[in-house]
């Protein structure tokens, strides 16, 4: 089976050998083996979870997504916001949590420099409302 893990900006796992996988939806802990019929679910977020034919087992955490499974369970297909996978649960939850708390952080760089931004427009407003009053300004 093939699977592929796709955001908005990049493709995060294009795997052509995949002999089983396992996700979570809204009605809870599925399997796919090859034959599987086509469908097309909401993912919840989760961890999903899959085996190649070597054995090796791969996990990515996704923050929601749609599945769709296409060609007899040949073709699977997650599109989703944000995704990070690893190949060890325990490496994952770590590369997660540093991956929520850049997110965290550049979101709040972006809000302090939003209000500058708020600031100096009602200041320059003010400004010209104004022009005698510069205590306002201070």
């Amino acid at each position: 089976m093939k699977l592929r893990i796709i955001t908005p900006l990049t493709v995060v796992a294009a795997v052509d050998d995949v002999t089983s996988f396992r996700a979570e939806d809204d009605s809870g802990s599925f399997g796919i083996l090859p034959g599987y019929t086509d469908f097309l679910t909401s993912l919840i977020p989760s961890v999903i979870w899959w085996k190649q034919q070597d054995g090796t087992e791969h996990y990515c955490a996704v923050r929601q997504g749609e599945l769709a499974v296409s060609n007899h369970g040949s073709q699977m297909d997650i599109t989703t916001r944000e995704a990070v996978c690893g190949t060890d649960p325990k490496s994952l939850a770590e590369l997660v949590q540093a991956h929520f708390h850049e997110k965290e952080d550049l979101r709040k760089n972006a809000n302090v420099t939003s209000l500058g931004l708020q600031l100096s427009a009602i200041r320059l407003i003010i400004g010209r409302l104004r022009p005698d009053d510069r205590r306002l300004l201070q």
